[in-house]
């Protein structure tokens, strides 16, 4: 297990490592999740839905269904 040190801000920010960012591919705007396990802080990656779409990812557009989705919501209101 590979350990960087990185510096707290005064805001309470850190910096998570390139190395650490590229291999777990977290990118600006990515979410990470805190865990506290009463001896250390976890962090961990959380991954991005359209990532975990399986055999029909990429054969639907996000935007299409949800307009699909709130044209159907109108119908029962």
């Amino acid at each position: 297990m590979q350990r960087l040190v990185s510096k707290v801000t005064r805001k309470g920010q850190i910096t998570i490592p390139a190395e650490f960012r590229r291999r777990y591919k977290i990118a600006e705007g990515s979410y990470v999740e805190l865990r506290d396990d009463d001896s250390r802080i976890l962090v961990q990656p959380v991954p991005d839905l359209l990532d975990l779409a399986g055999a029909d990812s990429g054969k639907y557009d996000p935007q299409r269904l949800k307009k699909e989705l709130d044209r159907s919501r109108q119908k029962w209101r």
